[in-house]
């Protein structure tokens, strides 16, 4: 019986068995708290952790879990005391160690226990005003530190998301003090920092800014406004506690303990860097949880009020939140959530919000693709269609779409099609072949293609669109290597094919690594020179690896020292990259990997990796193929996980050294101590303590200095390697931009005479749109989105197709990626940003390229305006 009423509490207001499949709220808190009552003797305290993990872990059920503590609260009140009393300790800790999942939830359950009587409403107010005071302290340019304005967003947040929860019985019962909050709301919302976060929207907008749209808290502000000119009534959070409110009310209403804030965080300088990296501290800290996109037309999505929509969303990122890894679960909860109304659509928007949010999705891509694929699993009469819906209107607003959310676009839809038989209506779509070769639309179809087939075979994904033959073109090249010194019986071998098969017979025959050496300096250096040699041991050893990723790495990790002698600087690296390239130049995968395990090994460097990226050949792929673009994101990537990974041990090391000094300090204390006991042996005074026991402490203490001074070693060794680490961030750091801004300075449009700075995409004005679907291709961006509701979307032309040039559209893709890496990486350019601002964005740079490397920082440019 002790697993059956953790399953009711679990399952609890869920159309489902343990309830006989019954979908009647009183029904299902009748029976559980008869189970409850019966198993409260013997399981009291398995039963109060419970009902308090249930709280905190399924938040969209508070309601429920309210009203059953309210029934317990009429028999024991001891025991709904202990409740309010750890939900107060534990929002306390909460706000001191900034656990904002918590705090936000927390509070919406003690708006529940309020409705359900075991809270006083008086209390509830007193925790809002102490939350309002310090948002308000926060923003004060005395007491407080403007900079740390998202935390005091975050609070008011916290409070405003509640209110659908609660609102309705503070309006009720305490009118006058709930109107003091409302004002004291309204008050923060006219004296704070409107945040235009246009540097984080999916899609690109052509203004420098939008300083007429709503952001997130102005929003939310004004959709608790009209709910309360609607009376407060709220169709998305059930009221259960209206059915047993006649009980209800015979309970006592405890108090809650005051709470407090943590003091602001005091301003450290008045530089504008130091407050730009406070700002963006703050902002990593306090993140803004959800970025409204709006997918769907108003006709095909569901038409609910704008509060039970907040209310459905925060339900959803709360699913998604506390069944992260549990995708099975997952998809159960978000299905059957307790609302009255469909909400597929908002669903689909909401999971896709997540997926495309900025800088970082909340948890990694993949989860939100297993997801997408259960709920299609678990509704499949309705959620496929929906899916279909929104792919169709991402793909129409392509071309306006960040080019990070692009990549990521890209990946799910791959994957999402592997998972359903690659079956989709590609002919649709095949009038992307008769657009340019830079038109995104067409460089995303290529794109995808070229990722299934990473994820099955040539041969399936071209069968996979014979619907759509024309398609065929945007297919990749089959796979396989492109081997320059292949030996042909038909005609003379080549000095190259002789030297390669030699190689081969060398390394068949079991020859060291020395002895490879030796040969290439003996054998091919003297006569053909170095970079001859490299190109033969390096197409060589890659034909040798060429079978699978794991014949790779093995030839590498063998012979990596070969290739290591013949590369010592980057002039031999890029030509090693090039030789890569070349021998894979059918396979973008198999090129990324090889360089990828190549710097791995060290036998290129990251900076090798940028020049060879920026090299004039790869240049001109930017704006038709992610080729490059991968190969740079894996190199950037793996030299801050590199760095993260050291500050992780050198944080393991610390905690261990501590550790070890404990140790040490007891194993001495306790040999001291033994020596100290003494007896007079011969009248002479002589140590009491067993010789072996002396011997023992004596070792132990040797030991324990011996592990403190191997921990120092290590230490000692991993600060030195985070140092270099650091140094070599930096030197990429500068080169990357650097090269950025070079590249760009040579093709953007120059600035007219009268200082008005080119639109690059100009030419979407007069293109003549016929989408396929009218209705799909509508998409609205929610205002604090902050996007051009006035762009075009990229669907099909009667006319020129696509109309922004080649030239534009490599600027537009290149500032694009500009700007994602500046975003991705924003902490560490601004630990270097005085550096950069001294080396790379001085004197007259042009000011697109300011507006998109600084975006990602939320940094003002020179200009005065927000990019």
């Amino acid at each position: 019986m002790s697993t059956g009423w953790r399953t009711l509490l679990l399952r609890i207001g869920d159309r489902c068995p343990e309830y006989g499949g019954s979908a009647d709220h009183k029904e299902h808190i009748e029976t559980c708290y008869g189970v409850l009552s019966r198993e409260y003797e013997h399981s009291r305290d398995a039963i109060f952790e419970f009902l308090l993990q249930c709280a905190e872990q399924l938040p969209h059920k508070i309601p429920f879990f309210g009203v059953l503590i309210g029934l317990i609260n009429l028999e024991n009140e001891d025991f709904t005391k202990a409740i309010v009393d750890t939900t107060q300790a534990n929002l306390q800790d909460a706000l001191h160690n900034e656990n904002r999942d918590r705090i936000r939830i927390l509070l919406r359950f003690l708006s529940g226990l309020m409705c359900s009587k075991v809270v006083v409403p008086s209390s509830i107010i007193e925790t809002f005003e102490t939350l309002l005071s310090s948002a308000a302290t926060i923003l004060d340019e005395e007491t407080g530190n403007p900079s740390w304005q998202p935390r005091a967003d975050f609070y008011v947040y916290c409070i405003l998301a509640s209110l659908p929860w609660g609102g309705p019985e503070l309006f009720e019962q305490v009118p006058d003090e709930f109107e003091r909050v409302l004002v004291g709301i309204q008050s923060y919302i006219s004296i704070r920092r409107h945040f235009d976060d246009i540097a984080f929207s999916v899609f690109e907008t052509d203004e420098g800014h939008s300083p007429n749209k709503k952001d997130f808290m102005e929003d939310l502000w004004e959709r608790i406004q009209v709910l309360s000119r609607n009376g407060w009534k709220v169709k998305s959070v059930p009221k259960p506690h209206l059915s047993f409110e006649a009980q209800l009310v015979a309970g006592k209403s405890h108090r809650l303990s005051p709470i407090s804030c943590p003091p602001p965080t005091s301003s450290q300088s008045s530089s504008e860097m130091l407050q730009g990296q406070e700002k963006h501290e703050a902002d990593m800290k306090y993140p803004q949880r959800l970025r409204r996109l709006h997918i769907f037309p108003t006709n095909k999505a569901e038409n609910m009020q704008p509060v039970d929509r907040f209310v459905v969303e925060e339900c959803i990122l709360d699913v998604l939140l506390f069944f992260n890894g549990c995708r099975k679960e997952c998809a159960f909860y978000l299905v059957s959530l307790p609302v009255s109304f469909r909400y597929e659509y908002l669903m689909a928007e909401t999971i896709f919000s997540q997926l495309l949010l900025l800088p970082n999705p909340p948890f990694k891509p993949i989860y939100y693709t297993l997801v997408i694929i259960d709920l299609c699993k678990a509704l499949p009469g309705a959620f496929p269609s929906v899916v279909v819906g929104a792919v169709h209107a991402l793909f129409d607003r392509i071309s306006n779409m960040d080019m990070e959310c692009r990549t990521r676009l890209i990946l799910w839809f791959s994957h999402h099609l592997s998972n359903f038989q690659f079956i989709w209506p590609w002919q649709e779509w095949s009038y992307v072949k008769d657009l340019p070769k830079w038109a995104p639309q067409r460089v995303f179809v290529q794109e995808v293609l070229e990722r299934e087939i990473r994820l099955s075979y040539f041969e399936k994904i071209k069968q996979s669109i014979e619907d759509a033959a024309e398609l065929e073109e945007l297919l990749p090249p089959k796979a396989g290597p492109n081997f320059k010194f292949h030996s042909d019986e038909s005609n003379e071998n080549t000095d190259g094919q002789k030297l390669s098969k030699e190689l081969v017979g060398l390394i068949r025959g079991k020859k060291t690594v020395h002895d490879i050496i030796l040969w290439v300096e003996e054998q091919i250096i003297p006569t053909n020179g170095t970079e001859f040699a490299l190109d033969v041991v390096s197409q060589t050893l890659l034909d040798m690896g060429s079978k699978s990723f794991t014949h790779l790495i093995t030839v590498l990790e063998r012979y990596n020292k070969i290739i290591s002698k013949l590369c010592p600087n980057e002039e031999m690296q890029l030509l090693l990259m090039n030789g890569v390239s070349a021998y894979w130049k059918n396979s973008t995968q198999m090129t990324a990997i090889a360089i990828d395990r190549m710097m791995g090994y060290r036998l290129v460097s990251n900076l090798a990796i940028v020049k060879w990226v920026f090299s004039p050949a790869n240049i001109e792929q930017f704006h038709v193929s992610d080729r490059p673009w991968e190969i740079l994101r894996n190199a950037v990537s793996k030299t801050y996980n590199r760095i993260s990974d050291l500050r992780k041990e050198i944080q393991s090391l610390k905690k261990g050294l501590l550790v070890a000094k404990e140790a040490s300090a007891k194993a001495i204390k306790e040999l001291e101590e033994a020596k100290s006991v003494l007896e007079i042996v011969e009248g002479q005074p002589a140590i009491a303590e067993r010789p072996g026991r002396i011997r023992r402490l004596e070792s132990h203490v040797k030991n324990a200095e011996d592990k403190e001074r191997t921990i120092e070693e290590s230490l000692e060794v991993k600060g030195a390697l985070l140092a270099r680490a650091l140094e070599e961030s930096k030197d990429l750091l500068k080169l990357l931009f650097k090269s950025f801004v070079d590249v760009l300075t040579e093709r953007l449009p120059p600035v007219s005479v009268d200082g008005k700075i080119p639109n690059l995409r100009t030419g979407d004005q007069d293109v003549n749109f016929a989408p396929q679907d009218p209705e799909a291709a509508t998409m609205e961006i929610d205002n604090e989105n902050g996007a051009d509701n006035d762009s075009e979307p990229n669907g099909r032309s009667t006319k020129n197709g696509y109309n922004v040039g080649e030239l534009e559209q490599w600027c537009l893709c290149t500032l694009g990626y500009l700007k994602s890496f500046s975003r991705q990486y924003a902490s560490e350019i601004w630990s270097n940003i005085a550096m950069l601002d001294d080396e790379v964005f001085v004197g007259d740079v042009h000011p697109l390229i300011r507006k998109a490397a600084f975006s990602g920082l939320c940094r003002f440019t020179n200009e005065g305006s927000h990019p």
